[in-house]
């Protein structure tokens, strides 16, 4: 199968990505203080404009601070050349399987369960499910993902076509 086939990815099509924060959340606390002022308008005479915008600033700085850190180092990307966990790429073409789901019923976990997970995290992130992936090299690590059976089945069809044995 050749690259310029219409239905293969190319190393730009994304298949998959989780961008780890959305920009959005920054928003958030500044609009509960706009809300708490105009209640505060509506029903007191005493209004707090200085605490509010202050609190305002603050929230809004410490959020932006949280969603820059998770779009660095939480954010999921595949392509149909590349997966990128955090800040760490690894070339489709070495990975040579995607594993099975880990059981949840068994007494022992799997192998790949305790291997180093990707990105420059120590482990799996909080809220993430990790993905075992046996390397070109015979090593196992996690790639993980919030939508772990989306990233599962991107892999899975992103690692065939790098392989050429997609049906």
């Amino acid at each position: 199968m050749s690259g310029s086939d219409a239905n293969s990815p190319t190393e730009s099509d994304v298949l998959f990505d989780e961008p780890g924060g959305r920009w959005r959340t920054v928003a958030y606390g500044p609009v509960f203080c706009v809300v708490a002022l105009v209640i505060e308008l509506l029903t007191g005479p005493v209004v707090h404009w200085f605490a509010l915008t202050l609190f305002s600033v603050i929230l809004a700085g410490i959020v932006y601070a949280q969603v820059a850190a998770a779009r660095r180092h939480v954010s999921v990307s595949l392509t149909g050349a590349i997966l990128r966990q955090g800040a760490e790429e690894v070339p489709v073409a070495d990975i040579v399987a995607v594993l099975p789901p880990a059981d949840l019923y068994a007494d022992e976990p799997q192998r790949w369960e305790s291997a180093r997970s990707l990105g420059e995290l120590s482990g799996v992130p909080r809220r993430r499910k990790g993905i075992g992936l046996r390397l070109r090299n015979g090593s196992l690590v996690q790639a993980w993902a919030r939508d772990d059976d989306g990233l599962r089945a991107a892999l899975t069809e992103a690692v065939a076509d790098a392989r050429g044995t997609r049906a």
